[in-house]
């Protein structure tokens, strides 16, 4: 499961993927808080893709990489690696189609993600918490099952389907002056550039990523992906390296990354959690921490934030909650 850099995906197929997976996934809402925007000095709006199967925007990727699959490719099945999100949107949508999932999953992975795989119907494959190993193990399984891979992130499939959460974003908002998602492997961050460019050109795309896990502003300032970090972030979701595919679309939209420490991510999601009563974790509040972080780029703007996801192991976050207090 090599991350080698396939054909571009366009917003054609992010139109393609909306038809294809609207049987199954959610159009989800785009919520609003006035507390929240008197904080940030900016009218926010925030796409709720924790409300999405799964609890996170990656249903959309995984289950349009699934359905676009032929009838005969698919029956042998699916397999990636995943920490979680991922691993449990392409669990459910083989589960939907009626295929095998095989998930590798690094040691150390959130409890409560585990069991998300696991309750929707995948193999797990135990693998060491490198990518390397990771990779290893996903080939592995390739070979004995015949499984298509479908990559968290480098997959053009699952960028357009990620895509669609922004293509919604804008249809309900088209007036946005700025965009801000979490990056950890670029897969979320490239389809809402797809979308962005396409529907809002004007607007500015802002990606928030930990500072235990800055690959991707690294890469930025030196215009080559720098994978070389050992990755330290509560934001378990963003601990995966930029892809060169996703790296290549978001240079050409002009993203800027904006790193933010954990402090900052923890304060954001006790504020979610307490003036908007929206459940939501880390890798998700990181987008709302970079903007209080930086209110001098936001202030007066109209801002879209995709809040992607809501999978939280509450035992770990309970004391970094209290410390946040």
């Amino acid at each position: 499961m090599t991350d080698t850099t396939p054909a571009l995906p366009a917003f054609e197929d992010i139109l393609d993927a909306a038809a294809r997976i609207a049987p199954y996934a959610h159009a989800t809402p785009v919520l609003h808080s006035r507390a929240l925007d008197a904080e940030a000095g900016a009218a926010l709006h925030f796409k709720a893709e924790h409300l999405q199967r799964v609890g996170a925007f990656k249903f959309r990727g995984a289950c349009n990489a699934v359905f676009a699959l032929d009838e005969a490719t698919a029956a042998r099945g699916v397999v990636t690696h995943s920490s979680g999100n991922h691993g449990a949107a392409l669990a459910l949508a083989a589960r939907l189609r009626g295929i095998p999932c095989h998930v590798v999953v690094p040691d150390g992975a959130v409890r409560a993600k585990l069991a998300a795989i696991e309750h929707y119907g995948a193999v797990l494959h135990p693998c060491a918490a490198t990518i390397a190993a990771r990779e290893a193990a996903c080939a592995r399984v390739q070979a004995d099952t015949g499984a298509t891979v479908v990559h968290p992130y480098t997959d053009p499939r699952v960028i357009a389907g990620q895509g669609t959460a922004t293509l919604e974003l804008l249809t309900a908002q088209p007036d946005l002056d700025a965009l801000v998602v979490p990056l950890g492997g670029g897969g979320l961050a490239a389809g809402t550039a797809l979308a962005m460019r396409a529907l809002a050109p004007g607007c500015a795309l802002f990606l928030a990523e930990p500072e235990g896990a800055a690959d991707g502003a690294r890469s930025f300032a030196q215009g080559r992906l720098d994978h070389d970090f050992v990755p330290n972030t509560v934001c378990d979701g963003l601990r995966g390296t930029l892809g060169a595919i996703n790296f290549t679309l978001l240079r050409a939209a002009q993203a800027r990354v904006l790193t933010v420490d954990d402090t900052r991510t923890v304060a954001a999601l006790r504020l979610l959690w307490t003036r908007t009563k929206q459940v939501v974790e880390p890798s998700s509040a990181i987008a709302l921490a970079a903007v209080l972080a930086h209110r001098e780029l936001f202030a007066g703007r109209r801002v879209g934030i995709v809040l992607s996801g809501g999978n939280v192991d509450l035992d770990a976050l309970t004391p970094l909650l209290a410390r946040a207090a």
